[in-house]
């Protein structure tokens, strides 16, 4: 899959798992995993790049001992879900029209 898409999708993946509640890092890959495969250095970096996008806030909490950081959606990360659903039927028509093309 070309990697901008991949990535596009993915970011929609990591916001989804964290749409109804704050999460973090672990429990995002948990929540995820049967659907996406994802290793953590490449969920780490897509949660960069959405915190330095305004599209989740990070705060950072206790847990047995250790610093945790829990992520939580913006109205921005929100609205680029929306996008992406907004989207989705171009997309199945995408592949409607390359699949009859066999």
């Amino acid at each position: 899959m070309e990697s901008q898409l991949k990535r596009g999708l993915l970011d929609v993946c990591v916001l989804a798992a964290i749409k109804k509640e704050e999460s973090y890092g672990y429990q995002i890959l948990k929540d995820m995993k049967p659907y996406v495969e994802m290793t953590e250095s490449t969920l780490y970096t897509i949660l960069k790049r959405l915190e330095a996008a305004g599209m989740l806030t990070v705060r950072s909490a206790e847990h047995d001992g250790r610093l945790r950081k829990y992520y939580r959606i913006t109205n921005a990360g929100i609205q680029k879900i929306e996008d992406f659903n907004s989207d989705w039927h171009e997309i199945l028509a995408i592949h409607k029209f390359v699949t009859k093309r066999r």
